[in-house]
């Protein structure tokens, strides 16, 4: 009341854990509801009493202890992807001053507004991209809304761009000719040529390349494989990414001749040994490893744009070219699914339209799809 004795507001008080809070109402009715709500609230244990933390260095505790959601747990590579993307694009947006309670849907799409806006990023991220950015904040809200720490999670309700893609907008997949592939093969330092040429043959990528060990050699038997249980990646050693990414890859008999030697001149080193090294013996670093041994060869041949994986790329391209099994290519390189691989590399299918069928002759008679082992056979006469 005011100093007439006139009514000019309401305050609701509610006790919560032993404490009585307050809140003011304009009306009756509008007090009596918020009573009414803030109760119910309190009886489901879901009124808080508000928090003082402030959201941007939240993201930055949280995702120093974040242990992830599935059963495959959170990958330490992984960790050190949200915390660079939160330290570039979430620090370089909100107020340090920003409270994790204020956030709300509303501000969100401003963050995402300003990630997609070319002038304040000096360059056009794709809808993607800006996706991924946005992964590790919503994670972190959604944490924080299962700890109590805000009653409803503001990331639920937002929406990410679906702009119209740009021709040029994700990196385009190149691949070597054989006449490059033979040429990097023949050049590459004796050091690294057997490496190089297992990239080659296998499609593995680098960072599963450096992390065998001589026990993931099967080179007995008819059919000698490789088999990828682990990569290296920054310096960790880590499971593959998914399920699919342990795998067995045929190996062609002359790799394997070449393999076997390689083990041959080494016996003093254990199962467990790393099957490539750098010249003191420890793990190869990618980066030197791209910058004095891969980068000469490629800007010889006028590829500058050639990096490791164009190895697996091409590995890719020469199957599909000889016609195999789309399944099967897939499971050599470790991808969760056929149609994911299609979808990579289905600008590399030679020709535009199916073949006319020919129900007129016999099955018997019809070419055949060559087997895996024929196509190995022919993918190591290009690296030979």
């Amino acid at each position: 009341m005011d100093g007439d004795g006139k009514t000019i507001g309401y305050v609701t008080v509610i006790r919560v854990g032993g404490r009585q809070r307050k809140k003011n109402a304009r009306t009756f009715d509008e007090a009596r509801k918020i009573k009414r709500e803030s109760e119910t609230d309190r009886d489901r244990g879901e009124l808080q009493a508000p928090t003082a933390i402030k959201f941007v260095p939240y993201l930055d505790e949280w995702v120093e202890r974040y242990r992830g959601q599935g059963r495959r747990g959170f990958r330490e590579g992984t960790r050190d992807e949200y915390r660079r993307l939160i330290e570039v694009h979430a620090h370089g947006h909100f107020s340090g001053k920003l409270k994790l309670v204020d956030v709300t849907t509303f501000g969100l799409a401003r963050f995402v507004d300003w990630l997609a806006d070319e002038s304040a990023q000096g360059k056009r991220l794709s809808d993607s991209t800006i996706a991924n950015i946005v992964i590790p904040v919503r994670a972190a809200l959604t944490t924080a809304h299962r700890e109590g720490l805000i009653r409803t999670n503001p990331s639920l309700g937002l929406t990410m761009p679906h702009r119209e893609k740009i021709e040029d907008e994700d990196e385009e997949i190149k691949v070597f000719s054989r006449d490059q592939l033979a040429a990097v093969l023949a050049m590459a330092p004796d050091r690294h040529k057997l490496l190089f040429e297992l990239l080659a043959s296998t499609g593995l990528r680098i960072s599963e390349a450096i992390g065998l060990q001589r026990l993931h050699l099967q080179l007995d038997g008819s059919k000698p494989e490789v088999c990828v249980r682990r990569a290296i990646v920054k310096r960790r050693i880590e499971p593959p990414k998914t399920k699919h990414g342990k795998r067995e890859v045929l190996l062609p008999a002359p790799l394997v001749y070449r393999l076997r030697e390689h083990l041959a001149s080494q016996p003093d080193r254990d199962s467990t040994a790393l099957l490539f090294t750098n010249s003191k013996g420890d793990e190869i670093e990618p980066g030197t490893l791209r910058r004095w041994g891969l980068r000469p060869l490629v800007e010889e041949m006028d590829a500058p744009w050639a990096s490791f994986h164009t190895f697996r790329h091409t590995f890719a391209s020469i199957h599909l070219s000889e016609g195999t099994n789309l399944l099967q290519l897939s499971r050599a390189m470790g991808h969760h699914s056929a149609s994911f691989t299609l979808s990579r590399y289905t600008h590399l299918l030679p020709g535009d339209e199916a073949p006319a069928l020919d129900l007129s002759t016999p099955p018997d008679l019809r070419p055949t799809m060559p087997a895996t082992g024929d196509l190995l056979d022919g993918l190591e006469a290009v690296v030979a």
